[in-house]
């Protein structure tokens, strides 16, 4: 096969693209240095997905299995697509299309890059089910090593990576926002709202151990500020169930997820992000969740769970308040006392740029072209 009858790039993900601000980002890198690329999305619909220089889209659809039946649809169904897909470089976002990716890349003489999103054998799924912990391990273990590069969120993540599998410490690329989103019109997330009302925005998926119950149950006490949930989730009926049985319907609101490129203009309408991972599973427990670099990028200071990646993004920058996590008396006078307290937001505001000069979003975009540099080459 001639090397310009192939991609430079297969990039292999499940989810939705439209909302993977990670993999948005990374793909505009590949796209702006010139690469050809073929992203195969499962999860992912035809319609409304952002335009990438030099990408193609295969939707991969899947069904509505769950366990290892739907792990098993989403292999065979991602593979097939990356099979047909010849390319320079397999590029799996995620464990769960590595093993797919490792066939295309046998198939055609590609390369493969790993980007370990999370750490996939203590996620808070695997939580009192050892046999799916070792599943994972068994599927990470056997493919890890195939890998020619491998990627991860932090340093945490990247040091048992390395400890687990014995292979080169991966490199780790911060979740961070470019540095200069795209101009948009601002975008309030509660039209009408007093102006001097605070804003507490939550963004991102209301799931399980993420302290969002504790965040509402908070919020009675509470007053001169308004919480708005922005996103989906399992947990949202339950959530709003939950405001309505305390009467605080006009202290917390919900707003459906935007697109990852209209982000920006709605978190910047708040006035403190929060972010309340709890400290239920390695994997949480090593985040460095997007929201937090988000929250910063968009100027809001943060509440934040005090967990060793995140303390050391906002502990030294003097950027917001630590709680220790399912602390609800520290969450309720974290709340009181930033909401009260405008000078004190204000001095964490101006504290953000020094959060950027630490975790530089440049810095990200080239190592990751490295990287391809040294294995396109």
């Amino acid at each position: 096969m001639h090397a310009e009858d192939r991609f430079d790039v297969a990039f292999g993900l499940y989810g939705d693209l439209r909302n993977n601000s990670r993999v948005l980002r990374q793909l505009r890198v590949l796209g702006d240095a010139g690469l050809r690329i073929r992203i195969v999305a499962a999860g992912t619909g035809a319609s409304g997905t952002p335009e990438i220089r030099g990408a193609s889209l295969c939707a991969v659809p899947l069904s509505g299995f769950s366990g290892p039946r739907f792990f098993l649809e989403l292999h065979r169904r991602v593979r097939k697509a990356l099979l047909e897909t010849p390319a320079r470089l397999y590029h799996a976002s995620g464990l769960y299309v590595l093993p797919a990716a490792c066939s295309a890349a046998r198939r055609y003489g590609g390369r493969i890059v790993y980007d370990a999103r999370e750490l996939y054998t203590h996620v808070s799924a695997t939580a009192g089910r050892p046999w799916a912990r070792v599943f994972w391990y068994m599927i990470e273990h056997r493919y890890i090593r195939r890998a020619d590069a491998v990627l991860t969120v932090g340093n945490a993540i990247a040091d048992r990576l390395a400890g687990t599998y014995g292979i080169v410490r991966p490199a780790v690329l911060y979740n961070i926002p470019d540095r200069k989103p795209p101009a948009l019109s601002p975008s309030p997330l509660v039209p009408g709202l007093d102006p001097n009302t605070v804003t507490l925005l939550h963004q991102g998926s209301m799931m399980k151990d993420r302290g969002c119950a504790q965040l509402v149950d908070a919020m009675r006490d509470i007053e001169g500020a308004v919480l708005v949930f922005l996103g989906g989730g399992p947990l949202r009926p339950a959530l709003q169930k939950q405001v309505a049985e305390a009467g605080i319907a006009d202290r917390v609101r919900f707003v459906d997820s935007v697109p990852s490129d209209r982000l920006p203009a709605y978190t910047a309408s708040a006035d403190l992000g929060i972010t309340l991972l709890q400290d239920t599973c390695l994997n949480h427990r090593f985040a460095l969740p997007n929201k937090l670099f988000q929250y910063f990028m968009a100027g809001l200071p943060v509440i934040a769970s005090d967990l060793p990646e995140i303390r050391r993004v906002v502990a030294p920058h003097d950027a917001g308040i630590l709680i220790e996590p399912g602390d609800q008396a520290a969450l309720v006078a974290a709340l009181r006392r930033a909401v009260a307290q405008k000078p004190l937001r204000e001095q964490w505001r101006r504290n953000i740029p020094r959060v950027f000069e630490t975790f530089n979003p440049d810095s990200v975009s080239e190592r990751l072209m490295h990287i391809y540099g040294e294995l396109l080459r």
